[in-house]
């Protein structure tokens, strides 16, 4: 029987909470299908943090890398910058493992009251594929006349073609995997962001030639959340930056 070797990150907050559970989930669920998993639990976060400066080791990518997969609880706290907690810890395991590809599912079940009015249970069943390591989160920029009265800070958004056309595709994929309304919905903010989120829009349709047993929708960020609310039950695979 072949052993998964999983790292637990617990993190901070509730992630305390959660890792812990979801590992005694794991546990019961291989012993269903007789699967092995073997466990080491690493203390970083914010309490590493305080007490190292840093969130993490420096080896800490070498150290997961010896792992099949990573159980992350959550990442940040009230008393450091979210700017820290980000970039010392979540975005350098992204980037370092290529973890490019966000999946949210959001589903309403049995028992759960929605706040939406009239929504019944199963009718709001999506999922959100969302671009993890360009985009918004490249982190490209700096500070100039750094906390001076004449500050400027400058942030760069990246997009490159091979970038949208992985998460684009992914998305279709999975709609394609999960059989329901066969309809993916491009999210962008292109009418302000005229360069990266315009190449993102062409991509889009680019790729969505190539897959014209998919439905599409091209919703910009404005209409998406008002939509999210209006009629949440048309919504299938959403994907965006």
């Amino acid at each position: 029987m072949k052993r998964h070797s999983i790292a637990l990150l617990p993190g901070d907050g509730v992630g305390l909470e959660v890792v812990p559970a979801a590992r005694r989930v794991l546990e019961k669920a291989a012993s269903f299908h007789h699967a092995g998993l073997a466990f080491e639990e690493y203390d970083w976060g914010s309490d590493h943090y305080f007490r190292h400066g840093v969130m993490m080791p420096l080896d800490a990518l070498e150290r997961l890398r010896q792992h099949d997969a990573i159980l992350l609880g959550a990442v940040g706290h009230p008393d450091v910058p979210d700017h820290i907690t980000l970039n010392g810890m979540l975005l350098p395991i992204r980037r370092g493992f290529d973890l490019y590809a966000n999946v949210r599912p959001a589903f309403l079940y049995e028992g759960v009251a929605s706040p939406l009015k009239g929504q019944e249970p199963g009718s709001i069943d999506m999922v959100v594929v969302r671009e993890n390591t360009e985009g918004e989160y490249a982190n490209i920029g700096g500070f100039l006349y750094h906390h001076l009265p004449g500050e400027v800070a400058v942030q760069t958004s990246l997009f490159t073609r091979a970038g949208c056309d992985r998460i684009i595709r992914f998305a279709f994929d999975l709609a394609r995997r999960r059989n329901s309304k066969r309809r993916v919905t491009s999210v962008t903010k292109s009418n302000a962001q005229g360069y990266g989120m315009v190449l993102w829009d062409r991509v889009f349709r680019e790729v969505a030639a190539d897959y014209p047993d998919i439905s599409t929708e091209s919703l910009l960020v404005d209409a998406a959340a008002m939509n999210f609310v209006r009629r949440p039950a048309t919504f299938d695979v959403v994907v965006g930056s």
